[in-house]
């Protein structure tokens, strides 16, 4: 395969994304298991459909962007798991092409190849969690936007006002996915090291960051929801840890083959006969910024599993490619290449199929949607769920904005604060839920606390399940 894509021709954009369609085909056919995250953002986008704001509304800590992009999903499509897929693959798609083309275009290897295409569109393929529209997934690529800007400022002797671009891409991956807002300091650092940038260019960039940041601040404080804002999203991502994830070693293998390529390909450099003009070895070293910066994020992420790993996948893929031009004989990269695919994709498979009967790696169980023990009668209900586990909203509507938990508990596990119990009491007057399901044991202390409420509910026969009279 290595043999084939070593030719440069604009043909093979064709066979890259023939071999994307070929890997995801499989899936597309079989029904993939609905992760919850997955559900969580579907939800974040009907509840946006319905005229609610999000953080204010709708308390959940996604970042705006990708709630909007949800909202529009759930306008076209509704609640539709297929459209998160087929959207992510649009996506992925641009990464590829944008990736090969800046690599070659940009003259960043020796040769001018296919492989950093090849390699890209395999690593994208970590585990099967990492086919949805994920915010990181989206995040990225505006982090390979600010990287193509920053690859023509290390072209020229000195840097140009075009640094703007690289701060606002940032900033507008941040605002896709919190955590990417560490990479201005990524770009900070390129900028400071490996381009005459003056003061006024630093101030551009910083500025470019901060530019769609104030706007949506603004747009908040317009809507009266600036404090939502600041609890909901700005303050949660050094708090908020959702969906706790226990398959580490599902994670690992995951990370396994791509990060492993990637090392070696950054050793190889040490060892390689090759020479390379201060252009390349520039971006060598913003590569292992980039990489450096990546690991900085794994402290904000709101859970851990491998589509929250996809942020690494640009400088992995990038060093992967010296790996294979770095080994002298050609049978040998091909048939290293082939054994790294033949992995990757079977550890793919099997977490979305289960090829191997009883065996859980890759499966990430932990983060499917499981069938709720509940009533029969509660389905097309707005349902209100107390608890990380949200699944019951899988046949449901979501009531309140009580959406995430975690956010959930400034409230309903600060039922000792009169303010707490009034806001309570109010969100379930706007938008009372047919049914509560609480998984924390805290209806009873409310409705101690809310006479009023505990008069219009009562106990079911299921454990933890609230009727509304």
């Amino acid at each position: 395969m290595l043999s084939f894509f070593r030719s440069y021709f604009p043909y093979q954009y064709i066979s890259l994304l023939a071999i994307l369609l070929l890997i995801r085909l499989p899936l597309l056919l079989h029904p993939m298991p609905l992760l919850i995250p997955e559900l969580n953002w579907l939800l974040v986008g009907e509840q946006m459909g319905q005229g609610n704001l999000l953080y204010r509304d709708i308390w959940d800590s996604v970042s705006p962007l990708s709630g909007l992009v949800y909202w529009g999903l759930n306008t076209l499509f509704g609640r539709s798991l297929m459209a998160l897929h087929g959207a992510a693959t649009l996506v992925s798609v641009f990464q590829i092409v944008y990736f090969n083309y800046l690599t070659n275009n940009r003259d960043v290897y020796s040769d001018r190849t296919f492989w950093p295409g090849l390699i890209y569109a395999l690593f994208l393929h970590l585990s099967f969690d990492c086919l949805t529209l994920s915010p990181v997934l989206m995040s990225t690529s505006f982090l390979l936007l600010a990287f193509g800007t920053l690859a023509k400022q290390m072209e020229r002797r000195g840097a140009t006002d075009e640094v703007f671009e690289v701060g606002f891409y940032i900033g507008v991956a941040a605002l896709f996915y919190l955590p990417s807002a560490l990479f201005i300091i990524w770009a900070a650092l390129s900028l400071l090291l490996y381009t005459g940038a003056t003061f006024r260019q630093h101030s551009l960039s910083l500025f470019g960051f901060l530019f769609p940041i104030a706007v949506t601040v603004l747009f908040y404080y317009l809507n009266d929801g600036l404090d939502d804002f600041n609890r909901n999203l700005l303050s949660s991502v050094f708090r908020v840890r959702q969906y706790s994830l226990s398959d580490f070693q599902s994670l690992l293998a995951a990370l396994f083959i791509p990060l492993g390529l990637g090392v070696l390909g950054f050793l190889s450099l040490f060892n390689s006969t090759s020479r390379y003009v201060n252009f390349q070895q520039r971006i060598q070293q913003i590569m292992m910024l980039w990489f450096g910066t990546a690991v900085l994020t794994i402290i904000l992420m709101p859970f851990l599993a491998p589509m929250v790993f996809l942020s690494f996948v640009p400088p992995m893929a990038y060093f992967a490619v010296y790996y294979f031009e770095n080994v002298r004989k050609a049978w040998l990269a091909e048939a290293g290449f082939s054994i790294a695919f033949g992995l990757m994709l079977l550890l793919f498979y099997q977490g979305a199929l289960g090829l191997i009967p009883g065996a859980e790696l890759g499966r990430l169980g932990s983060l499917q949607v499981k069938k709720a023990a509940l009533p029969t009668d509660i389905k097309n209900r707005h349902i209100l769920i107390i608890g990380e586990d949200i699944s019951a909203y899988y046949q449901n509507y979501p009531a309140t904005p009580y959406l995430n938990w975690d956010l959930a508990k400034y409230d309903l596990k600060n039922l000792d604060n009169y303010e707490a119990v009034i806001n309570v009491f109010d969100h379930f007057r706007q938008d009372p839920p047919d049914y509560i399901i609480d998984y924390e044991n805290v209806v009873e202390k409310l409705f101690q606390r809310a006479p009023a409420l505990a008069a219009r509910y009562e106990k079911t026969g299921a454990s933890g399940v609230y009727k509304r009279k």
